[in-house]
């Protein structure tokens, strides 16, 4: 619905798609990600978490990361570059007006005939 507009875009960041439980070094879930209900992130998982997105913005479309590979390491984070110093849209990723356009087509089988084959069947049950 937006693929058309210049001024605005959606677009899917999978990041998080393929994302396992980091593991600490004695083979366990690494539970400093975690807060203290184990299910929402700590400090330390959001940090890690707006890296991966970030860095997912910074990536063309069809071309992104579907993981977070939870190393502690800033140096993996992504900055723009001078040839494209901007977040990448389905357009700006070489897709240019890629955006699938809806048809409406008549179907293929008129509805009459699907009401006609439903009666024969009836009436053909019931002999």
């Amino acid at each position: 619905r937006y693929e058309q507009r210049e001024d605005f875009a959606v677009v899917m960041q999978p990041f998080f798609r393929n994302t396992f439980v980091p593991l600490g070094s004695n083979g366990k879930p690494d539970l400093s990600f975690f807060s203290t209900d184990c299910f929402h992130f700590s400090e330390r998982g959001y940090a890690e978490m707006a890296v991966a997105l970030w860095n997912n913005m910074l990536e063309p479309v069809g071309e992104k990361q579907s993981y977070n590979n939870f190393t502690h390491d800033r140096s993996k984070l992504k900055c723009p570059t001078p040839e494209k110093p901007f977040l990448f849209t389905v357009r700006n990723s070489g897709f240019g007006n890629a955006a699938p356009i809806l048809v409406k087509t008549e179907p293929s089988v008129p509805y009459w005939a699907v009401i006609v084959a439903a009666m024969a069947g009836v009436l053909a049950g019931s002999l």
